[in-house]
């Protein structure tokens, strides 16, 4: 069964009641479902394989990797080598993040269950030891998969360009960002569903 990420009417009320032009948005576009995926190991494993290609070819991707490993576990992924990866359709510098990952997981250097204690700082401080994982990866693993509620990361471009439209800026410096985030907390992860959606209507 589908997951979605998690909020209602405390959190588009406590928006809505922050920002008249954030509130707009929310009654204009409805209630939005963005799928989650709680198994941190598999998001992971998703989030390398979608790295600078469409969405469609990450889907075939990731349905040939499943095929061929039988689950996203790092066991799994362990028993394939580089090459059947790459068999795939996986690159070989891909290859070589998706082993290192589930290597650090099965060797303990990532503890999974324990990021769920950590801050959301220090999640993307274990997450981007990795090789192939940057912050803004990690800010996305935060949204959906750990289901953190207060995740909007300017390094999203479609954040960026929704927050961009939503208050008419032409450009939005880094300090003007926060001040919006700010007024979004605690519930900024809400928000940036709403501004990708924002960023995705040509109309806006």
């Amino acid at each position: 069964m589908d997951r979605y990420f998690p909020y209602g009417e405390t959190e588009t009320a406590y928006l809505a009641g922050r920002d008249k032009r954030l509130a707009e948005a929310i009654d204009r576009i409805g209630p939005l479902e963005r799928r989650v995926n709680p198994d941190l190991f598999a998001a992971l494993v998703e989030a390398i394989l979608g790295q600078q290609i469409s969405t469609a070819a990450a889907r075939t991707v990731r349905a040939r990797l499943l095929a061929k490993a039988g689950a996203f576990t790092p066991e799994a992924l362990i028993a394939c080598p580089p090459e059947e990866l790459q068999s795939c359709g996986i690159s070989f510098r891909k290859a070589g993040y998706l082993r290192s990952a589930a290597q650090a997981v099965r060797s303990g250097a990532l503890d999974i269950p324990a990021l769920a204690n950590l801050t959301d700082e220090q999640v993307i401080e274990a997450l981007t030891r990795l090789p192939g994982i940057g912050r803004w990866t990690g800010e996305m693993l935060l949204i959906f998969s750990l289901m953190r509620p207060n995740v909007v990361s300017y390094g999203d471009l479609g954040i960026r360009r929704g927050m961009m439209r939503l208050y008419r800026h032409k450009e939005l410096p880094r300090e003007r960002f926060q001040r919006y985030c700010r007024r979004y907390a605690p519930y900024g992860s809400t928000a940036s569903l709403y501004l990708w959606a924002i960023a995705g209507q040509d109309d806006w």
